[in-house]
């Protein structure tokens, strides 16, 4: 089967490459820049870089790193097996399980965008910044449909990977261990003191100094507020919930402005 082969391809790209969160982060830029009412739909318009989404400094590394490592399987089935944009969900979701966290099903139906006229209009309101409190947070997602617990459970994806200094400006792993998908993040949060630092492009945020780890201050902001902390403990204690919790919310981000997806290739 197709599908199946393509499973393949991407599951052994990540192992290959240690990739698998830019093809989250991939995924979830393409369709978190969607707005009620003023669409962003995921549509991989990212992969054309002469203008809008391909251009958005929050899209740093995505056109070039990301999709240069999806190329070679996206030269082998798009766009007569799959769309791109399909390609970057179902990659992000492969990339998921393959680091250990939960499956989770990919609906397909995505159309690709085939100019980047087609991106929205600009970043600002469409997705969060990472110097930003949870008013901001809120304002982001709340008019996509998500809930505080949505947010946290969107949040815990911050379990692996790194932020790359001269893509966003921040700089370190949130994990001692960025490629294992699972609850640690939580468990920072609430276990270990960070101190506030500015890196060297003037970016604040925080760090472990035993361990070099980082939190941005949007990821602090999710134990200043009472109907956010409470997810935290939770997710902190019970990795199930967490994985659970983030399916639903994952799938809602992935399938934003989507109609008609269906189950089969």
């Amino acid at each position: 089967m197709t599908l199946d082969s393509i499973i393949a391809d991407l599951a052994a790209l990540v192992k290959e490459k240690g990739c698998g969160p830019i093809l989250i982060r991939l995924s979830w830029h393409d369709a978190g820049v969607y707005k009620e009412g003023a669409g962003g739909c995921p549509n991989a318009v990212m992969r054309l870089t002469d203008a809008g989404e391909g251009a958005f400094g929050a899209n740093a590394g995505l056109p070039d790193v990301a999709v240069g490592l999806l190329k070679p399987i996206a030269d082998r089935y798009v766009p007569e097996k799959i769309s791109n944009a399909d390609l970057w969900a179902l990659a992000a979701n492969v990339a998921t399980e393959a680091m250990g966290g939960p499956a989770i099903k990919t609906r397909f139906g995505r159309v690709d965008a085939t100019t980047s006229s087609e991106s929205v209009e600009g970043q600002a309101g469409r997705l969060p910044d990472g110097d930003k409190e949870i008013n901001h947070l809120r304002e982001i997602f709340h008019p996509k449909g998500f809930t505080d617990k949505d947010i946290v459970a969107l949040s815990g994806a911050h379990t692996v990977g790194h932020c790359h200094l001269d893509r966003s400006g921040f700089d370190g792993p949130w994990t001692a261990e960025p490629l294992k998908f699972d609850n640690t993040y939580f468990k920072d949060l609430l276990e270990k003191i960070y101190e506030e630092e500015k890196t060297t492009k003037g970016c604040p945020q925080l760090r472990h100094k035993e361990s070099g780890t980082m939190m941005l201050i949007s990821d602090m902001a999710l134990l200043k507020d009472p109907a956010f902390k409470t997810h935290v403990e939770t997710y902190a204690k019970d990795q199930d919930a967490f994985f659970k919790d983030y399916v639903t919310a994952w799938t809602k981000l992935q399938e934003l402005g989507c109609k008609d997806l269906r189950d089969e290739l």
